[in-house]
C-alpha cells in the first residue's frame, strides 16, 4: 500500500496546485508555512496587528477563528485594513459547528477551514451510538445539503477549502463504525471529498491532525494510500495539534511533521505552539529548510519495506542486557572529547560514594577514559583500543566493523557501523553474537532514510540484533538541534525500528540540553515516558483564558508527576477528544470559568479561573496520583 514516491530517494509527492488568493499550495510550489491568530477576532486592531507580526515573521497564510456571526463580520474589517496597509497575504477562516458562518466567511477570505467532525455534527460526546445503514445515509445526505451552498460560494469567488480532520473531534457517527482510529479519520475526510468531487470542486487542502504523533503520522500515510488508490492528488497541510510550548512543543512538532517531510509528504505546515503565533514561523521554516537540502542526494540502496506503515509494531530484537527485546529504548550519551564532565548534566547526582542516577539519567556513557569517580549504576562504553587495556566491571567496548569481525569478545559489546558495512559476513557475525548491539550511524545527506534502509535490510535477513541510531550534529542553537534530531530520530522511533538513540553535538549547545533533547524525543515519539506530558493547544480567538500563563502555572505545580498526561485546552472544540488519553483535563468553559476532567468525564464544572489550578491539584490528589516533589 504505497503512500509516498520512495522510501529511499527523497522527492516531493506530487499534488495538484490549489490557489489561495495570491499564494499557491501544492504542485511545484515551496512548502508553505502558516500560523493562526490567538486574539479575540472582534478586537479588530489586535487581530490586524498580530496578523502583521506573523506576516513579517514569514507566514505565507494566517488563519483566524470565527466562532460567532460578529467574528465573521469582523473579517471584513480585518481584510480591509490589512489590504489598505499593503498586506495581501491570504487569510483563512476557521469554522466549527456552524455552516452559515463558513458561507459568510467564504465571501471575505481566501480560504475556509472546516472540520468534517463537527461541521454539522454536534459536540463529540463519546456516547456509544449505533447507526443503521439508513440512519448513516441520512447523515451523509444532511452533510451534502449543508456543504453544497458553501462549495457554490467558494467556486464563485475562487476560495479554497481545507478539510481539517482532528483526531479529537471525530463525529459520533464515524466513531460508531470506526472507533477512535486512523481509519475513522480517513473516512471522515473521504466522505467530504466525495461530495466535493461530485460538485466539481477540487480547490481542496487536507489535514489529519492529532496530538499523538504516532496517530498523526499513520493517519496521513493511510490517507495518501487511499488517495493514490482513488487517483486523488490533493495538497496536504501537516501539523501536530496541541503540541505544547517550549522544548516539548518544538520537539513534538519536529517528530510528527519531520517524519512525513522526510518521505516527501506535505505542502504546507503549521507548528502549533502554546506561544505567540509569530514564534511558530521560524520553527516551521527551519523544518522545511532541513529537508529542502535533500533533493538530489546520493542514491541509497533500496530494500522493500517489511513493516506496516499504518500501525505500530516494534521490530523484534533479542534482549541484550537492558537493550532491545521488550525494554524501553535507551539513551547513550557521547562524552568523548569533553574532558572533565559534570555528570549532573546527564542525569546523575553526586554522593559520598560516587554518582547515582536521578530520573532520566543516561543509560550508557561513551567516554575516552573511565572517570576517577564513576557512576556506579551507569554503563560506560570505551573505544575498543582503550577498553582492551583498561576494561573494568561496568565498562563495555565500542568496536569498529573490522575490530568486531576480527575478535571474539564475550559479554555486551557495541559495534559501530554504517549501511555500507552491512555485507553478509558482517550480518552473519551479528546474528551469531547474542551480546552485540549495533550502533548505526549515517554518512549521507539523507540520514534517516539511510538508517531506515539499513534496518529494513537487517529485518529482511533475519538479524535481530538491537540497533541504536547514532546522529552527530554541529549546532550552536538548541532549537536547531531539537528540530533536526527530532525529525531524524522520530521517524525511526515512530515505526518501532530502533532500540535506542545516541545523540551528540559539537556545537555550543549545553550538554544538559543535548541530553534532555534525546529523552524528550523518546517521549514525543511515544516510546518512553520520561516526564509529565502536557497536551496544550496554541490558543485562538475561542480561548477563554490566558493559555500561556495558565500552562506555565499548571506545569509549575505538576512538572514532577512523571508519567501523568495533563491537558490544558482553551475551549471545548477539540478538548474532550484531543485530551481523550490524558489523565486530567483543564478546559475553558466560559469567560473566567474552567471545567476539570478525569479522563473523559467531567468532575468539576465552571470553577473560577483564579482557583482552578489548585482545584486541579486537589483532583489529582483525590485520585491517588499525587506525589510530593523531592
Amino acid at each position: 500500500m504505497k503512500y509516498c514516491n520512495s522510501l529511499t530517494q527523497y522527492s516531493r509527492f506530487e499534488t495538484r496546485e490549489v490557489r489561495v488568493g495570491n499564494t499557491a499550495i501544492g504542485g511545484a510550489n515551496p512548502i508553505r508555512v502558516q500560523t493562526m491568530t490567538n486574539t479575540d477576532t472582534t478586537d479588530i486592531q489586535a487581530t490586524v496587528e498580530q496578523c502583521i507580526r506573523c506576516i513579517e515573521a514569514g507566514a505565507d497564510l494566517v488563519r483566524i477563528t470565527v466562532p460567532k456571526q460578529v467574528d465573521a463580520e469582523s473579517l471584513v474589517l480585518i481584510r480591509r485594513q490589512l489590504t489598505d496597509m499593503g498586506y495581501s497575504h491570504p487569510l483563512v477562516a476557521d469554522i466549527h459547528f456552524n455552516p452559515p458562518l463558513a458561507e459568510m466567511s467564504a465571501r471575505v477570505v481566501e480560504k475556509v477551514r472546516i472540520n468534517p467532525g463537527n461541521f454539522i455534527d454536534k459536540l463529540k460526546t463519546f456516547d456509544e451510538l449505533n447507526y443503521t445503514d439508513e440512519e448513516y445515509a441520512a447523515e451523509l445526505k444532511k452533510i451534502r445539503e449543508k456543504l453544497v451552498p458553501l462549495l457554490d460560494i467558494c467556486k464563485s469567488r475562487g476560495v479554497a477549502l481545507r478539510l481539517g480532520v482532528n483526531h479529537g473531534s471525530l463525529s459520533n457517527r464515524i466513531m460508531s463504525r470506526y472507533g477512535d482510529s486512523i481509519e475513522g479519520m480517513v473516512e471522515s475526510v473521504m466522505e467530504y471529498l466525495k461530495i466535493c468531487e461530485d460538485e466539481g470542486f477540487r480547490q481542496i487542502v487536507i489535514s489529519m491532525k492529532a496530538s499523538n504523533t504516532r496517530i498523526m503520522v499513520q493517519s496521513y500515510r493511510l490517507l495518501l494510500s487511499k488517495m493514490i488508490q482513488n487517483k486523488m492528488d490533493y495538497p496536504l497541510h501537516l501539523g501536530v495539534t496541541e503540541a505544547g510550548d517550549g522544548d516539548d512543543g518544538r520537539i513534538k512538532s519536529a517528530v510528527g511533521i519531520g517524519t512525513l517531510l522526510a518521505d516527501g509528504i506535505g505542502d504546507t505546515i503549521r507548528v502549533s505552539l502554546t506561544e505567540e503565533p509569530e514564534k511558530e514561523i521560524p520553527v516551521g521554516q527551519k523544518l522545511v529548510r532541513y529537508f529542502e537540502s535533500r533533493n538530489g542526494h546520493q542514491e541509497i540502496k533500496g530494500v522493500e519495506s517489511p513493516v506496516n506503515p499504518f500501525e505500530y509494531n516494534r521490530r523484534q530484537t533479542i534482549s541484550v542486557r537492558n537493550i532491545g527485546g521488550t525494554n524501553v529504548p535507551v539513551v547513550i550519551t557521547d562524552l568523548r572529547g569533553l574532558g572533565n564532565v559534570d555528570f549532573s548534566a546527564v542525569g546523575f547526582k553526586p554522593t559520598a560514594l560516587g554518582w547515582i542516577s536521578k530520573d532520566n539519567a543516561s543509560d550508557f556513557l561513551l567516554v575516552d577514559q573511565l572517570p576517577v569517580n564513576p557512576c556506579g549504576n551507569a554503563g560506560f562504553i570505551l573505544p575498543y583500543s582503550v577498553w582492551r587495556t583498561k576494561a573494568s566491571d561496568g565498562s563495555y567496548p565500542l568496536l569498529e566493523r573490522d575490530e568486531f569481525l576480527g575478535n571474539d569478545i564475550l559479554g555486551l559489546k557495541f559495534v559501530q557501523a554504517f549501511y555500507t558495512d552491512l555485507d553478509q559476513r558482517f550480518i552473519d557475525k551479528l546474528k551469531s553474537d547474542p551480546s552485540a548491539v549495533l550502533v548505526l550511524g549515517a554518512q549521507g545527506q539523507n540520514p534517516m532514510v539511510e538508517q531506515r534502509a539499513a534496518i529494513f535490510d537487517l529485518i529482511q535477513k533475519g538479524c535481530q540484533t538491537p540497533v541504536v541510531a547514532a546522529r552527530h550534529f554541529m549546532e550552536d542553537q538548541l532549537e536547531d538541534l531539537q528540530i533536526k534530531a527530532g525529525a531524524d530520530f522520530g521517524a525511526l522511533l515512530i515505526d518501532g525500528l530502533v532500540d535506542g538513540v545516541m545523540l551528540s553535538n559539537a556545537g555550543t549547545v549545553e550538554l544538559s540540553d543535548v541530553h534532555s533533547t534525546a529523552f524528550t524525543i523518546l517521549q514525543a515519539s511515544r516510546v518512553r515516558t520520561v516526564k509529565t506530558e502536557y497536551i496544550s493547544c496554541p490558543g485562538c480567538g475561542r480561548t477563554l483564558f490566558d493559555l500561556q500563563e495558565t500552562t506555565a502555572r499548571v506545569k509549575k505545580q505538576t512538572v514532577h508527576l512523571k508519567g501523568l498526561k495533563i491537558a490544558v485546552m482553551g475551549c471545548i472544540v477539540n478538548g474532550i477528544g484531543e485530551m481523550a488519553d490524558a489523565n486530567y483535563g483543564y478546559v475553558g468553559s466560559g469567560p473566567g470559568r474552567i471545567t476539570l476532567y478525569k479522563e473523559k468525564k467531567v468532575v468539576k464544572r465552571n470553577i473560577p479561573e483564579q482557583s482552578a489550578v489548585e482545584e486541579l491539584v486537589d483532583l489529582i490528589k483525590d485520585h491517588g496520583d499525587w506525589q510530593d516533589p523531592e
